[in-house]
């Protein structure tokens, strides 16, 4: 049996999904959730293969829900909103389903599901971990809890191995994320990457000053001191208009 999950905060959207679900015995539809973080229970209680996936709902997206999963399951997103379709197949997505859809449009994402689950067991996209949406927010995991940060609330994130360490007036927080992507995920007028370690929010810079050959210190307001190399200097300059 196929492991299935419903993740959707449309009682409506989930029904039919359901009902058209029902046409494939291979299929165990386990549970309905309708919302992020009863989906995240979900799937770490049951470790389904596949699952269907609202993107925007309540608490926590869809694909902020996925960036907390160590393992994502494979996805047929269901959605409402065509601008998350290049975001989802980035993300290696078996099919992106818009509102309202079919029984052959559902049926044709089954069979992509069954192709690609009989043809091979490759391990899910790296990309499914890294996706940022881009938004003004961030979700890590502290320990059991879902911890959602504004971005604006960020001082600086620094690369550490496979992680970003996210410092904030608060805490620090770890995110399994890579620096390339969280890069382009931010605003690129508020959040400067100055070092390959480390990317800024312009608005806690103090103080620049030279610090040994082609290299700089970035003060911060609370105190830290950033490494900033020779492009990130020219980066930095190129924001700030000197």
């Amino acid at each position: 049996m196929i492991k299935t999950l419903i993740i959707d905060d449309e009682p409506l959207a989930a029904g039919i999904v359901q009902e058209f679900l029902a046409g494939y015995p291979q299929f165990q539809l386990l549970e309905v959730c309708y919302d992020g973080f009863q989906g995240l229970k979900a799937i770490q209680k049951h470790e389904p293969d596949l699952i269907f996936l609202d993107v925007q709902m309540p608490k926590i997206t869809g694909f902020e829900m996925l960036e907390l999963l160590d393992e994502p399951p494979a996805v047929v997103f269901t959605t409402a909103f065509d601008e998350y379709a290049l975001k989802a197949f980035d993300a290696n997505a078996i099919d992106y389903l818009l509102k309202p859809f079919s029984q052959t449009r559902f049926n044709q994402a089954l069979d992509k599901f069954l192709q690609q689950h009989g043809a091979s067991n490759r391990e899910p996209s790296a990309e499914m971990h890294d996706l940022a949406e881009k938004s003004n927010r961030l979700v890590v995991r502290v320990k059991n809890e879902i911890k959602v940060i504004p971005v604006s609330d960020v001082i600086f994130f620094e690369a550490q191995d496979d992680y970003i360490l996210i410092h904030t007036a608060s805490g620090k927080f770890l995110k399994k994320m890579r620096m390339k992507s969280l890069e382009e995920a931010l605003d690129s007028g508020h959040f400067v990457r100055v070092h390959r370690s480390y990317i800024l929010n312009l608005n806690e810079i103090t103080q620049i000053e030279p610090y040994e050959r082609d290299n700089y210190l970035v003060h911060l307001k609370n105190g830290e001191k950033v490494p900033v190399s020779k492009t990130g200097y020219s980066r930095l300059r190129q924001v700030l208009g000197l």
